[in-house]
């Protein structure tokens, strides 16, 4: 019986140390492009039908603009919110790129264009012997 009960601590021992790794599995989702099952794959505590209540209320509702949005929709709570928030990403279809390019800025040359034939280090071309 002690046997049983050893092997018994140590599997629910095993179970336990590798639920941390388990949440890390969990990868950025952006709630408001993502399908339903990726969402469903990426968040901790959101299956199949909490993910497609998640893309049904994105659907009439418009994009999310909050990670707090989230808890409107109707079966998900603080709890699987702070499990995910970390992960939980809002770009909109196109933002991402748009965002990331300073206001001003120049898209960058294509191969080839936009070389300066300018000396460089002070290296005109010349050299002394």
């Amino acid at each position: 019986m002690k046997k049983d009960t050893t092997t018994r601590t140590l599997v629910q021992s095993l179970i336990v140390s590798l639920m941390p790794v388990a949440a890390a599995w969990a990868g950025p989702v952006n709630l408001n492009s993502a399908d339903a099952a990726t969402i469903a794959k990426e968040l901790d505590g959101i299956g199949p039908a909490k993910a497609a209540a998640i893309v049904e209320y994105r659907q009439k509702n418009g994009p999310f603009r909050a990670p707090e949005d989230l808890l409107k929709v109707e079966g998900i709570g603080q709890k699987v919110l702070d499990q995910n928030k970390a992960n939980i990403r809002l770009d909109r279809a196109g933002a991402a790129s748009a965002a990331s390019a300073k206001p001003g800025s120049k898209p960058a040359p294509k191969s080839g264009e936009g070389r300066a034939e300018s000396p460089v280090n002070g290296f005109t071309g010349t050299r002394v012997l």
